[in-house]
């Protein structure tokens, strides 16, 4: 933990709050970052703490909610129970697929704005990877043989509902500290996903799509930009097809129209909306909150990330990126133009088994930087483990503030 007297005055502000939402993403923050996502681990205290805050909390994730791979799969292994989660409503609340798929407390999903024709192609997606992936393998690791490269594709190619996904960091393992090969990985996995995109196009779904790297450089002309590995830095770990317009920063206009909704009963952006009729650029969707919702019905936000990159280019320019980054932007300008004390924590995810910037070694470089617009009010050296200490202790004395 950065400063205690950061947190106590932080824990002072936040739980007197009149109203507070939490804004919080899953991997690197509540659960330690890991190569295989099948081997990730949530402490059960954290589950029942967060059940605890009830309609003060949402989750906002690039991973999903169901499936082999999900959160909710975590949840019950976590509970070793399959049951017990839908029936006392443990499964996380709120978005995943980046905005597309939201869920309750009891794991009821919907994912309003999606097209059968998107979901057909999606579906599809990882049996498209498959041929291009092993004949890049075979390029890049002549000396494999076929079991090696089938137990390669099952962790690479990850088969989720509405964002399929290529994975680097079991290749990674094979190249070890050559940033050279990897940079092969990341850039030949880029022109692959590339590929699927004109193949949608082909089939009509022109706007349907787009690459959503992690952890990124920032976008260029709507497209993101690849952090390519370095000596020092492994640079960008997976590749997702997102559905056009599911970004995190969407998804914060998502949720807070949901909770305001549940505290008012009037949805100030309509009960339809999702994210693909949110605005699009950061000062838009301000623009909209302030249009539409009355400064009384604003919650204090904290958001939570552990996903954000800055690099320098030249003297006086910065690429700014991450997954995480324009949700937690977003947050901080709502809180300044609503004055509601809005809070930014940043967790350092780098303890984990995927290597990230720490801030123990290096501060904030790689990071943020001086000239950046995005401040944190906490930071978490120490990591998942560290913030789920604090969270569950905050929503302790949240609820017995709340009782009295």
């Amino acid at each position: 933990m950065e400063n205690e007297k950061d947190i106590s005055d932080f824990q002072e502000i936040v739980i007197k709050s009149k109203s507070i939402l939490f804004i919080q993403d899953i991997d690197g923050v509540c659960i330690p970052l890991v190569k295989d996502p099948m081997t990730r681990k949530l402490e059960s205290k954290y589950i029942y703490a967060a059940k605890n805050l009830e309609e003060e909390f949402f989750v906002l994730t690039c991973g999903e909610h169901e499936g082999q791979r999900g959160v909710n799969r975590i949840i019950e292994r976590s509970l070793n129970n399959i049951i017990e989660p839908k029936e006392k409503g443990l499964y996380l609340r709120g978005l995943a697929a980046c905005g597309v798929e939201y869920q309750d407390n009891s794991g009821n999903i919907s994912f309003e704005g999606v097209s059968k024709e998107e979901l057909d192609f999606l579906s599809k997606v990882p049996n498209l990877m498959r041929p291009s992936f092993e004949r890049i393998v075979r390029k890049i690791f002549p000396n494999l043989d076929q079991v090696g490269i089938n137990k390669h594709a099952s962790k690479s190619i990850c088969k989720t509902r509405f964002s399929p996904t290529i994975n680097f960091n079991s290749l990674f393992d094979l190249v070890q500290d050559d940033s050279y090969k990897r940079k092969i990985i990341q850039k030949s996995f880029e022109e692959m996903m590339n590929q699927i995109i004109y193949k949608a196009e082909s089939l009509g779904l022109k706007n349907s799509f787009f690459l959503h790297i992690s952890p990124n450089l920032g976008s260029n002309n709507g497209n993101e930009i690849i952090k390519l590995s370095t000596k020092n830095d492994i640079g960008s770990t997976d590749i997702q097809l997102l559905l056009k317009g599911a970004v995190k920063d969407s998804g914060v206009l998502f949720l807070l129209n949901k909770f305001i909704e549940e505290e008012t009963g009037k949805a100030p952006f309509g009960r339809n909306f999702n994210f693909r009729n949110s605005p699009k650029t950061i000062k838009e969707k301000v623009d909209f909150c302030k249009k539409n919702i009355k400064a009384k019905d604003m919650p204090t936000i904290i958001g939570v990330g552990d996903t954000i990159t800055s690099q320098k280019i030249s003297n006086k320019s910065y690429s700014r990126g991450g997954s995480d980054r324009s949700f937690l932007e977003l947050i901080q300008l709502l809180g300044k133009e609503f004055r509601s004390n809005n809070k930014i924590i940043f967790v350092d995810s780098s303890s984990g088994e995927v290597y990230r910037p720490s801030t123990k070694k290096s501060g904030f470089e790689g990071i943020i930087d001086e000239e950046d617009n995005l401040k944190f009010d906490i930071v978490f050296q120490n990591g998942p483990k560290e913030y789920v200490e604090w969270f569950t202790k905050f929503v302790r004395n949240r609820s017995k503030f709340k009782n009295n």
